[in-house]
């Protein structure tokens, strides 16, 4: 796939509903509340980024509402992804822990609200809490996240709206080729978390493209996530090294490089195993 179209580290991907969500956003997993993720959010909305990624379990949506509130970006032009816990699913447990998001981030409408986890005898009940969040207007679009196809199979036989975006751990290590076409043949984007593999960088492949594009590895990483069609949400509370997770525009990987990299997979997760975690 070439993304020669995609510029900037604001352009954006049509979800299946035509909201407009950008390829690349900031993720804040464990960055501090207070001072570190106010920082970082602006950080990232003065180097362009215009989506930011948090959830109730980062315990830190006030720090995120704050800095959005500070940077003078107009609300619209932001697209902001919280997501409900396991230990509020259900569906009147849903609504509820929506309303003291938005009232955690001070925000009247989230652009994004996934199911966190795949909480057995709970996701289904708990999507449905989405989907009329949804069709009252108080969410932009819906979705899930570490949903792997016979999760996605069986919310899909009785959901009214289709998941608009399924947030999963995907990275060189961790293609998951399957979901991922199932997702591309339901209109369900793929967004990766810990794209970055936690910092696990240093592997061969990725330091042979890095000089021979003159990119870093998680550059020549998050690349690859654009080029595969992937939504992507770095992590850092560095301002330089959310500068450098911009930097994505101005070189593509050749289809035999993308090739290299996608016969990395091992099926290696950092993460817990959505099949056993809950």
């Amino acid at each position: 796939m070439s993304l020669s179209n995609v510029q900037h580290i604001g352009d954006t991907v049509k979800l299946h509903n035509g909201v407009r969500m950008p390829w690349v956003g900031l993720g804040v997993y464990k960055t501090q509340e207070g001072e570190q993720v106010e920082q970082a959010v602006l950080d990232a909305i003065e180097a362009g980024y215009r989506s930011i990624d948090t959830a109730k379990l980062y315990n830190n949506e006030e720090g995120v509402g704050r800095a959005i509130a500070q940077s003078g970006v107009k609300r619209d032009e932001l697209f902001v992804t919280t997501k409900v816990w396991n230990t509020d699913q259900g569906y009147e447990e849903t609504l509820r822990a929506f309303e003291a998001s938005r009232k955690r981030l001070s925000l009247d409408v989230i652009d994004l609200y996934l199911v966190h986890w795949p909480v057995t005898g709970k996701y289904k009940q708990t999507y449905k809490a989405l989907e009329k969040l949804y069709k009252d207007g108080y969410v932009r679009a819906i979705g899930v996240s570490n949903f792997l196809q016979p999760h996605l199979e069986d919310l899909l036989a009785e959901a009214e709206i289709k998941p608009m975006v399924n947030q999963v751990e995907y990275h060189p290590l961790l293609t998951q080729p399957h979901l991922h076409g199932f997702c591309r043949d339901n209109g369900i984007q793929l967004e990766a978390w810990s794209p970055l593999m936690q910092g696990n960088l240093d592997l061969p492949l990725l330091t042979e493209l890095s000089d021979k594009y003159g990119k870093t590895p998680a550059q020549i990483v998050l690349r690859w996530d654009l080029q595969n069609g992937v939504v992507t949400i770095p992590k850092s509370v560095r301002k330089e090294r959310i500068h450098e997770n911009a930097n994505l525009f101005d070189f593509e990987l050749s289809e035999a490089d993308m090739a290299a990299l996608n016969g990395l997979d091992e099926n290696k997760r950092f993460g817990p195993d959505p099949m056993t975690f809950v």
